[in-house]
C-alpha cells in the first residue's frame, strides 16, 4: 500500500484534495480547509516531509493518490469532517465521555472547539464521572489489597491435615471461632455472650455503694457473690482464649488477630492485679502502683469488645473504622477548623461578659461542643454576637459532619457483605469435608461389602481355579 514515491506538498498546496480513509469510510477534504487547523493530527499532515513523518500520523498511506488510513472509528470522524468544514465540535452521544475525549485527543482537537449547545453537557458528564472515580479510587486506597481472605482461610484449614488429630482440632476450631458453623457453635457463643455480659454486670454492681463492702482498715472489699462470679468470669475467658490457642493453625498469626488481641487483653489485667496483691500488698500499701492497679481493673470493661467476636456487625464496624482512616481524618480535620474560627469569634464578642469565655481554649470545649451538635448548655453566649456565631458554629457542625457519612456508610455496608460471605465460606467448607467424610466412610463400606462377596464366592488362584474346585481329569 505505501507508495515509496513521495510526492511532497507543493507552493500551491492550498488547492490540492486529499482522500482519507477511515475505517473503510471514505471522505474528501481541501488543504485549505485543514490548513486552518495545523494543530490538529490531519492539519500536520501538511507539513510532512518524509515518509516517517507520514506514518507517525496515519497507519497507511498512498502518497499518489493523496490517500491516507486510519484505523479509528468512521462513525465519530463524521463528527471531525464536520468540525473542519464549520469550525464547531459536537458531543457524539453514543460514546461514553472516556471514549470521546480519547477520539478528538487522537485527532488533536481541544474541547474549546465545543459549540455552545453541547459544551455545557460535556462537561457536565465529564464532571459526573470524576466524582464516580473518586469514590472509587478512595475506596480502593483506603482498603487493604491482601490476599483474599477466604482463600486465606482455607489456606489455614488445610494446616490441619499435616497436625495431629487434625480432623478433630479443625472441627474444635470452626466451633469456637464461627457461631454459625453448626449448633454446638452457636450454643458455645451463647454462653461466651452471657458470661461476657455476667461479667460487665458484675462490674457494674461492684461500683454500687450498696452492694461494696468495707473492712476495718476502710478499704473497699468485694461483695462474696460479685467476687465468685468475677473468678468463674476469668475462667471461663482464660479457658476461650487458652482453648483457641491450642487450637489454632497458626500459633504465629493467632497473636496478629484484633479479636485474639481483646481476648488477651480481657483476662490480663486480673492477672497482673493478682500478682500485685500476692507479692506487694494492697492497694494502700502501694501508692502510685495501687493507682495504676486500679487503672487496669478499671480496663475490664474493654470485655464488651468480645461481643465482636460473635457479631458480625460490630465485626464490619471495627474494619470500616479502620479502612476509613482517610474520610475521618478530614472530618478530624473540618471539626479542628471550625472549632478554630468559631472559638475565636466567640472570644472577642464573649470575653467581657464573665460566662466562661475567658481565653480561647476555654472556648475550644463550647466550639466542639456546639460543632458536633451536643449542647450540653454549660457555657453559652449572652450576646447578640455571640449568638449569631454559635448559629454558625451549629449549622457548620451539621454540614461538617454529614459530608463523609455517606462514604463511610458504604464501606460499612461492603465489610458487612464481605463477613457474611466469609462466615458463609467457612460453613460451606465445613459442609464439604462432612460430606468428603461421609462419601470416604461409604465407599470404605462398599468395598468391604465386595470383599467379603468375593471371599464367600471363593476368590481364582493363578491357574484360575477357585480353592475349592478340582480340575477335571
Amino acid at each position: 500500500m505505501v507508495n515509496k514515491t513521495l510526492n511532497y506538498w507543493g507552493p500551491s498546496f492550498e488547492e490540492d484534495v486529499i482522500n482519507i480513509n477511515v475505517g473503510g469510510l471514505r471522505r474528501r477534504l481541501s488543504s485549505s480547509a485543514l490548513s486552518k487547523f495545523p494543530d490538529t493530527r490531519l492539519g500536520r499532515l501538511l507539513s510532512c516531509d518524509s515518509e516517517e513523518s507520514i506514518l507517525q500520523l496515519c497507519d497507511d498511506y498512498d502518497v499518489s493518490a493523496r490517500e491516507f488510513y486510519f484505523d479509528r472509528n468512521p462513525g465519530f470522524f463524521l463528527y471531525v469532517l464536520h468540525f473542519y468544514q464549520t469550525g464547531k465540535l459536537h458531543v457524539m452521544e453514543e460514546l461514553c465521555v472516556f471514549s470521546f475525549c480519547q477520539e478528538i485527543e487522537y485527532w488533536g482537537i481541544n474541547e474549546f472547539f465545543l459549540d455552545s449547545c453541547c459544551s455545557y453537557r460535556y462537561h457536565e458528564r465529564k464532571l459526573e464521572s470524576r466524582h464516580h472515580n473518586w469514590d472509587e479510587e478512595s475506596e480502593v486506597s483506603s482498603v487493604d489489597t491482601s490476599p483474599d481472605e477466604i482463600s486465606d482461610i482455607n489456606h489455614d484449614l488445610l494446616r490441619y491435615s499435616t497436625l495431629r488429630c487434625g480432623n478433630v482440632r479443625k472441627r474444635l476450631w470452626l466451633t469456637m471461632e464461627n457461631p454459625g458453623y453448626s449448633i454446638p457453635s452457636k450454643l458455645f457463643s451463647f454462653v461466651s455472650i452471657s458470661v461476657v455480659l455476667v461479667s460487665i454486670a458484675t462490674m457494674c454492681i461492684h461500683s454500687m455503694p450498696e452492694y461494696q463492702e468495707v473492712d476495718e482498715n476502710g478499704n473497699v472489699l468485694d461483695e462474696p457473690i460479685l467476687h465468685k462470679l468475677e473468678y468463674f468470669c476469668i475462667s471461663w475467658f482464660t479457658f476461650e482464649v487458652s482453648s483457641r490457642l491450642l487450637l489454632s493453625p497458626n500459633p504465629r498469626k493467632f497473636f496478629t488477630h484484633p479479636l485474639n488481641l481483646i481476648d488477651i487483653v480481657s483476662v490480663l489485667p486480673f492477672y497482673f492485679t493478682l500478682l500485685v496483691d500476692v507479692t506487694v500488698g494492697s492497694d494502700s500499701e502501694l501508692g502510685n502502683l495501687g493507682k495504676v492497679v486500679q487503672v487496669f481493673r478499671l480496663m475490664r470493661i474493654f470485655r464488651v469488645l468480645k461481643l465482636a467476636r460473635h457479631s458480625t456487625g460490630l465485626r464490619s464496624l471495627g474494619a470500616t473504622l479502620k479502612h476509613s482512616y482517610r474520610e475521618v481524618g478530614i472530618l478530624l480535620l473540618y471539626l479542628a477548623v471550625g472549632v478554630s474560627v468559631f472559638s475565636g469569634v466567640a472570644y472577642t464578642a464573649e470575653k467581657e461578659e464573665d460566662v466562661g469565655f475567658d481565653t480561647i481554649p476555654a472556648c475550644w470545649w463550647w466550639g466542639t461542643v456546639s460543632m458536633t451538635t451536643v449542647g450540653y448548655g454549660d457555657v453559652v453566649p449572652v450576646t447578640v454576637a455571640g449568638k449569631l456565631a454559635a448559629s454558625g458554629c451549629i449549622l457548620g457542625g451539621i454540614l461538617v459532619v454529614a459530608l463523609p457519612i455517606t462514604i463511610i456508610f458504604n464501606k460499612f455496608s461492603h465489610f458487612y457483605r464481605k463477613q457474611k460471605a466469609l462466615e458463609a465460606a467457612v460453613r460451606n467448607s465445613g459442609k464439604k469435608d462432612a460430606e468428603e467424610v461421609g462419601s470416604i466412610s461409604s465407599h470404605d463400606r462398599d468395598s468391604e461389602a465386595l470383599s467379603e462377596t468375593s471371599l464367600d464366592r471363593g476368590s481364582p488362584d493363578r491357574r484360575g481355579l477357585t480353592p475349592g474346585a478340582h480340575p477335571s481329569p
